[in-house]
């Protein structure tokens, strides 16, 4: 137990040190910040990934999600399914519903008929026919989709932008099948945020089993250039928010950090919607 509350303290003090380093650098004039730097880096890194797409990369992201557990696939998103208009005749699209939780609260509440889904693990697909319409297994990004177009009233992807190769060619791909007017739910984690910051200040950047460092993550996105993925594949984006509300504390230090929210974003959530 000591071993537990020792480790929470050094987390809580690193993160600390981590802000302090961010909020001070951030006074800093514009032309030398190192918050800059830091964003026009992982630009640089992010465009050039892009270019090369068709690396190992992609088959070992894929590969890895075998070992991950039953709880990675378990749980509904109710940020989302909450935000979806009452129409029992619409029909939605989710790339990555894992077990079909979030489609079956949605279901169940009247949002939609019909909940159509893409699940890349075979396992999770199969408890998640149980609870949608229809699902199929494979990799978004290379299989044969079998739907016209206009066929969706709604898109949900959430959290798995990140783990393709190229994302900006799956929004393309996905957007004919979406109906005019129809809406995009799509989040994912913000690699500006500040404990990230503080990891590359301290020369660290530390993988994961899970959340934001997870070693299946491909992609890596700042608010600002999500939204630019998002209006590239001819959406018009209506929000950009955080999925989980600014908690009055979180207001402080954005004020702190000259108003920066994006640094106190965990994890990024965008509602757009097709052009009528």
């Amino acid at each position: 137990m000591q071993m537990t509350k020792t480790a929470g303290l050094y987390t809580a003090q690193r993160d600390w040190i981590s802000l302090r380093m961010v909020i001070d650098h951030c006074a800093m004039p514009a032309d030398i910040s190192p918050i800059q730097v830091l964003s026009d880096t992982m630009w640089v890194m992010n465009d050039l990934t892009r270019k090369t797409s068709d690396t190992p990369q992609s088959s070992a992201g894929s590969a890895a999600y075998s070992e991950k557990g039953d709880d990675y696939f378990a749980g509904s998103h109710d940020y989302f399914v909450s935000e979806l208009p009452d129409n029992p005749n619409a029909s939605v699209l989710e790339i990555g519903c894992a077990a079909g939780y979030t489609g079956e609260l949605a279901l169940a509440r009247g949002k939609c008929g019909r909940y159509v889904a893409v699940e890349m693990d075979e396992s999770a697909a199969e408890q998640a026919r149980t609870r949608l319409t229809e699902v199929i297994v494979g990799d978004i990004e290379s299989i044969n989709l079998p739907w016209p177009n206009n066929s969706f009233d709604v898109l949900i992807m959430s959290e798995v932008l990140e783990h393709f190769a190229d994302p900006w060619h799956v929004l393309r791909r996905l957007r004919p099948l979406l109906k005019p007017g129809a809406l995009l739910f799509c989040s994912s984690p913000n690699v500006s945020h500040y404990r990230l910051i503080g990891m590359l200040f301290r020369g660290d950047w530390r993988l994961e089993d899970s959340g934001i460092m997870d070693r299946t993550h491909l992609r890596w996105f700042t608010p600002k250039t999500y939204r630019e993925l998002v209006e590239g594949a001819d959406f018009i984006v209506d929000s950009v928010e955080p999925i989980k509300p600014f908690t009055t504390w979180d207001r402080v230090r954005i004020a702190l950090a000259g108003g920066r929210r994006h640094l106190f974003m965990k994890q990024i959530k965008i509602k757009a919607h097709c052009p009528e």
